[in-house]
């Protein structure tokens, strides 16, 4: 068993190495002055091969690097895993509007065509978007860890709130292990404009209370901005932030803070200086798994 460890995750690819005793490839990169890269693997992979490497901004380019290092090595390895930690392009996983493509079966597609035998994943943004993909592909969930992180906060009576309602039973799992009670945020977005409109759930009393809001993932962060100032209406305690995916592009990890929120908690399926949760053992024993 081989790890190739994608420019996009490095530091996770050699975690995993380390965890399954494998050794270890780094596939390197060069960028060329128009912006097209070129991947370079010196060692000739053998046997299963696991790539991994994570989609994240820059999506597109970060998915090229991962397709070529996997039919770089397909050409000799006996099989290829593909741990894409963070698998970009599933929140399109319906045609909303007239003429949009459904990029999510586009990426799945790609990943058969280059020769990926199986993929494994953390919290994927879409069960709809998974179903495209012809190959096994595992769906590993990061909840249980990012929990056993909260519990050793000293919180005051926490709430688990979901910032979407499809989040709502991974609050209620997240909650239980901190022996609480958890309630879902219903989002809904505008497929013309993008435009957010959040309705209040039900809320007991909050008064006091510490709060962590539960995401998949957080991008520009205004979810998490409009979920933190309906929580700040209601005078709760201190505010947390847990996701599985920290994309937290352009200026979002600042709005956040300065909307209120005491601290972001992220796994390390994309790095950042919030990717606090190693979930390396996760994706080990799911690529011992298959």
């Amino acid at each position: 068993m081989e790890v190739i460890g994608g420019p996009a995750s490095y530091s996770l690819a050699t975690k995993i190495a380390k965890k399954l005793n494998a050794k270890y490839v780094k596939a390197n990169i060069h960028i060329f002055a128009d912006g097209e890269s070129k991947i370079t693997i010196s060692h000739k992979p053998r046997g299963k091969v696991i790539v991994v490497n994570s989609t994240y901004p820059p999506t597109d380019s970060n998915l090229i690097h991962t397709f070529s290092i996997i039919d770089k090595a397909k050409k000799s390895a006996s099989s290829i895993v593909a741990i894409i930690p963070y698998l970009g392009y599933l929140r399109q996983d319906i045609a909303f509007l007239p003429g949009e493509v459904v990029t999510s079966k586009v990426i799945a597609e790609s990943f058969s065509a280059v020769g990926t035998s199986q993929i494994i994943t953390i919290d994927a943004h879409s069960e709809i978007a998974l179903s495209y993909f012809k190959i096994p592909i595992k769906n590993v969930s990061a909840i249980n860890k990012l929990a056993q992180y909260c519990k050793k906060l000293n919180l005051e009576n926490p709430l688990v709130v979901a910032a979407d309602f499809f989040w709502s039973a991974n609050a209620k799992k997240f909650a239980d292990i901190l022996s609480t009670d958890s309630i879902a945020i219903n989002k809904q977005r505008d497929p013309n404009t993008g435009k957010l409109h959040i309705i209040s759930p039900k809320m007991t009393d909050l008064k006091g209370r510490d709060v962590i809001i539960l995401d998949d993932m957080i991008s520009t962060g205004m979810s998490i901005i409009n979920a933190t100032h309906l929580l700040k209406r209601q005078n709760c305690g201190k505010i947390y932030v847990c996701c599985s995916h920290g994309l937290l592009v352009n200026d979002a990890k600042r709005r956040i803070k300065n909307a209120g929120v005491e601290k972001i908690i992220c796994t390390n399926t994309i790095p950042s200086t919030n990717s606090i949760v190693d979930v390396s053992d996760l994706l080990a024993s799911a690529a011992l798994s298959f």
